[in-house]
């Protein structure tokens, strides 16, 4: 006889918006910029927006099949439940999404780090920098642990300070930055010309993975209130909020900065702008939005991502203990992630491991869209817009992997490599998971 056991609702509209937010607003936006202006110049907003609406084509199929199965386990329940006949798809979808989870983990905090330590004379330390961002993610882990309600709380003051802080920043920098509203088109006709339609549809994939983390909130639903209606709401707000601010942090940066200096200083051009405009004052507020921004990313990911690791664990395909749940926190897969992810840091290569991240999430993504349309029927779903959505997600898929092919071959190879590593780890838990079925069954 089973035990139900009764799951406290405390995560309302506020908090899930705040989780999404906080998975797609964290260190991804300042990287992806300054490859975006090195690219295509002042088109980033044009390629942002594009980016945007790619996130929504994956978040429909996302929200039917997370209104039809409202299961914790997200992407990987999603896929298992419409194939329910074969154990590997099963087994490799779980390692790939949570590899992926555990990657950008790793950069959240090794971004974090970078920002809470610039001010510093050994911000340029890269063990202080390990070690500030294995800290880090110690302190959410302890607050994931700790309580829903309180990582909830904490969420929608990061989310929501970091938002405030860095939009008004941006206004700030469209007011007194050198360049005038008309300068800026003339300044876009120029880069259009120069550039291609293939440049700008190569970025908008790119700048997919700064809107990762919609899918968060469907880890939640044991967690949330009225489900059916707080899921899709939560997820199309959260995007349309992250397009908003993506394209005025884009905008206040190529107003006050020039695209030589974006490019130059990447993740630190948005404060170096700052600075130009209105003094110290301006970079420390950048600094802190960063931080804020990397934190609601850290303890988002942890939240949503070790609800999947225990519903996988907990159908064989990761280690049985991972599975282990307290109070319903599965604080067992939430030490694991961390722990992952810590490893991932002292080792280096995060650039590599984030690349094989943002490429694994857009093409989930065409698998999730994919299981919809097959059972379009029983999710409700368009015709039109589930096949939409597939064309969409394997053209944005295809042209990642051919910036990747054509701009870095040696970082592609490594992305190869460890996808037959994970894929073979999968492989023995799926195997093992379908011996003790047959033994089961005689």
């Amino acid at each position: 006889m089973s035990v139900i056991r009764k799951r406290n609702k405390d995560l309302g509209l506020l908090e899930l918006v705040a989780i999404a937010l906080g998975g797609m607003v964290g260190g991804g936006i300042f990287t992806v910029l300054g490859i975006s202006v090195s690219m295509i110049g002042n088109l980033t907003p044009i390629a942002l927006i594009i980016g945007g609406l790619i996130a929504l084509l994956a978040a429909y199929s996302y929200v039917k099949l997370g209104l039809y199965y409202k299961d914790e386990g997200a992407t990987y329940s999603f896929f298992k439940r419409t194939y329910p006949d074969s154990h590997f798809s099963a087994s490799i979808i779980g390692w790939f999404i949570i590899f992926g989870y555990i990657s950008t983990l790793a950069l959240y905090s090794f971004t974090f780090s970078s920002y809470a330590l610039s001010a510093f004379g050994f911000g340029d330390v890269i063990w202080a920098r390990k070690a500030a961002a294995i800290f880090i993610l110690g302190v959410f882990t302890l607050i994931n642990v700790w309580s829903v309600n309180g990582m909830g709380k904490i969420e929608d003051i990061m989310v929501y300070t970091k938002l405030v802080i860095l939009v008004a920043i941006s206004f700030v920098l469209i007011q007194y930055g050198e360049v005038d509203f008309n300068t800026f088109l003339q300044n876009m006709a120029v880069d259009y010309k120069n550039s291609t339609v293939l440049s700008v549809l190569i970025v908008a994939s790119v700048t997919f993975v700064s809107y990762e983390g919609f899918q968060l909130v469907i880890n939640a639903v044991n967690e949330m209130t009225d489900p059916d209606r707080n899921i899709p709401r939560a997820i199309y707000l959260a995007i349309f909020l992250a397009i908003i601010i993506y394209l005025v942090i884009a905008t206040g940066a190529l107003f006050s900065i020039t695209p030589q200096e974006i490019v130059k200083n990447k993740e630190y051009a948005l404060a170096i702008g700052a600075k130009n405009a209105i003094g110290k004052l301006g970079s420390n507020l950048v600094v802190l939005g960063a931080v804020l921004a990397t934190s609601s990313a850290i303890s988002g990911t942890v939240f949503g991502s070790s609800r999947q690791v225990a519903v996988i664990a907990t159908d064989g395909y990761f280690p049985k203990w991972l599975s282990i749940r307290k109070d319903s926190i599965p604080k067992n897969a939430i030490y694991a992630m961390t722990l992952t992810a810590s490893f991932l840091i002292v080792i280096g290569g995060l650039e590599l491991i984030l690349e094989f991240g943002s490429i694994t999430f857009l093409l989930v993504s065409l698998l999730m869209a994919i299981a919809n349309y097959k059972i379009k029927e029983k999710t409700k779903a368009s015709t039109f817009a589930t096949s939409t959505a597939i064309l969409g997600l394997a053209c944005g898929g295809i042209l990642i992997l051919y910036y990747e092919f054509t701009h870095n071959w040696e970082q592609m190879s490594f992305i190869i490599v460890l996808y037959v590593i994970l894929g073979l780890g999968a492989w023995l838990f799926a195997k093992r998971h379908e011996k003790k079925t047959i033994k089961t069954i005689d």
